[in-house]
């Protein structure tokens, strides 16, 4: 079932291109957050998308292939233990490399059934609109601390009481793993900017204290299984 899921995921960047197709496969397959937010339905039932830093709209193209293979409701299309995933009305992303906003919109060019969007911008700028789940994953630890705790802010200004927040951080007393996660982020910076970009870390109970200064209450859990990373999800809602 997971390889049919990863499969109907990866067919919407056809349109874009191999790079863009190979990078979903690679992506969905490998990052375990795909899978975990499915699984254990973290998303539950919210229907408008705030994805920041969303780079080619990977998460959108998660969601939709799982409510089309919950929707055909055979065990091998949607295994009985998982709860049903999200039904969108609306995704939007944000991200500032314009050659993944350009693979993103080539992949949805076609009618989803979903009012997509995504901009090519700055997420410290952008309007966010009136989302009930926001999506930051691996993003925050290139702004510096002040844009760190104002687009926290922003964002629980643009949820509502019910709203949700994913975010995935490193934590910078993870050792060995917590190094390899920092250098393999630099090198996809340079690779995207062509320079080199210093990273803002910081200690999972520093991430803890921010998401609370900012109106959050937030348990975490584990979120690089399977990999050589040091990661963590922070699940938050309004305190």
């Amino acid at each position: 079932m997971f390889t049919a899921l990863i499969a109907g995921s990866s067919a919407f960047y056809r349109p874009a291109g191999q790079f863009a197709w190979r990078f979903a496969r690679a992506k969905l397959a490998g990052d375990p957050a795909f899978r975990a937010i499915l699984a254990q339905g973290l998303l539950g039932e919210r229907k408008r998308l705030l994805d920041l830093g969303c780079g080619q709209g990977l998460l959108a193209a998660w969601l939709l292939a799982a409510r089309s293979a919950f929707v055909r409701g055979t065990p091998r299309a949607w295994p009985a233990a998982w709860p049903a995933p999200p039904q969108l009305k609306s995704y939007v992303g944000v991200e500032i490399n314009p050659h993944e906003v350009r693979r993103a919109r080539r992949a949805f060019a076609a009618d989803s059934g979903v009012d997509f969007k995504v901009l090519h911008g700055d997420i410290r700028d952008v309007d966010y609109g009136a989302p009930d789940a926001v999506v930051i994953m691996d993003v925050l630890h290139y702004l510096d601390y002040s844009s760190q705790e104002r687009v926290l802010a922003r964002v629980r200004a643009a949820l509502s009481p019910e709203g949700l927040l994913l975010m995935r951080v490193g934590n910078a007393e993870g050792g060995l793993g917590f190094a390899f996660s920092k250098a393999f982020d630099r090198t996809v910076a340079f690779m995207r900017r062509g320079a080199w970009r210093p990273l803002t870390t910081r200690r999972l109970e520093d991430w803890r204290s921010l998401l609370i200064g900012a109106g959050f209450r937030a348990h975490a859990q584990p979120m690089s299984a399977g990999t050589p990373f040091v990661n963590t999800l922070l699940v938050a809602r309004a305190a």
